[in-house]
């Protein structure tokens, strides 16, 4: 077990500053005084965040971390926070780890004892599912779903009898395809689109995804696609160890299996896989 006093160290503190995705009055106070006060500050896109500090007057250093330098940068982080640095990271838009680069260093930084501090703002998952008009809770956030056909597919069928609000992001040369592989997956649900959200064209379009579908080629800007979660009832004879078979058969992991059909059947997760221990050990040559 690790216990982490955010500030109470001697080293130097990682905090995770959110920035705005579109409109730059979103940005907080404390972000600013976080983005001022620090030693460094690591971004996504140097020049979006250089972009981004010049508007608010801060001159604060910028270095790169993105996903393709990350085991480079990681380890650097991690010997300046050690040296008492306080390091800002931020993403080109939005909170940084969700669907952005960042989780490695953080994890790094988890495992050496160092503190990790969010800084709250701007998010487009959060901020598409108020205005969606379609229940907010439970819901799972997934972000962007493969690019490849097959994997899209595979993830959609996973996800499909959650009892759940589904968030998904996309980006406008892949809507169409997407929404048209979710109607094959989904049926016709309820959906909600946001796009360009905080900009000047924001825009939510709500209805069936059949309907969304009428115009999705039109439409332009970085989305957001709320589903409503699977309100069928399913009647089922089979039992519980023979669904999850099944779901392995389609090429899912039996982990990912067993969280699908505990969700399906509204049964606790520990006891499917205890099933399936039991059928495992029973079955085993």
């Amino acid at each position: 077990m690790q216990v982490q006093n955010s500030f109470q160290t001697e080293q130097g503190i990682l905090y995770l500053v959110a920035t705005p995705i579109g409109n730059l009055g979103d940005i907080t106070l404390r972000a600013l005084e976080t983005l001022k006060s620090v030693d460094l500050v690591y971004a996504e896109d140097t020049r979006i965040t250089y972009n981004l500090l010049k508007h608010f007057n801060i001159d604060t250093k910028i270095l790169n971390y993105h996903e393709f330098n990350k085991e480079v940068q990681g380890p650097k982080i991690i010997e300046q926070l050690k040296q008492g640095l306080n390091i800002a990271l931020v993403s080109d838009a939005g909170t940084p780890i969700i669907s952005d680069p960042g989780y490695h260093v953080v994890d790094l930084a988890v495992q050496n004892n160092l503190s990790v501090v969010p800084i709250p703002g701007a998010n487009a998952a959060i901020s598409a599912l108020i205005v969606s008009n379609i229940t907010p809770k439970p819901f799972t956030f997934y972000g962007f779903l493969d690019s490849k056909p097959s994997k899209r597919d595979k993830e959609l069928t996973m996800l499909k009898d959650l009892k759940q609000t589904l968030i998904f992001y996309e980006a406008p040369h892949r809507i169409t395809k997407t929404l048209e592989a979710m109607l094959k997956i989904f049926g016709d649900r309820k959906i909600a689109l946001a796009r360009e959200i905080t900009k000047r064209y924001e825009s939510v379009i709500r209805g069936n995804i059949s309907e969304v579908l009428k115009i999705s080629d039109n439409l332009k800007g970085e989305m957001v696609i709320v589903v409503e979660e699977n309100k069928q009832v399913v009647v089922t004879t089979t039992t519980v160890i023979e669904d999850v078979l099944a779901l392995i058969k389609t090429g899912l992991h039996p982990k990912d299996a067993i969280s699908e059909v505990s969700s399906m059947r509204n049964v606790a997760k520990k006891v499917v896989y205890q099933e399936y221990l039991n059928w495992k050990d029973n079955n085993e040559l």
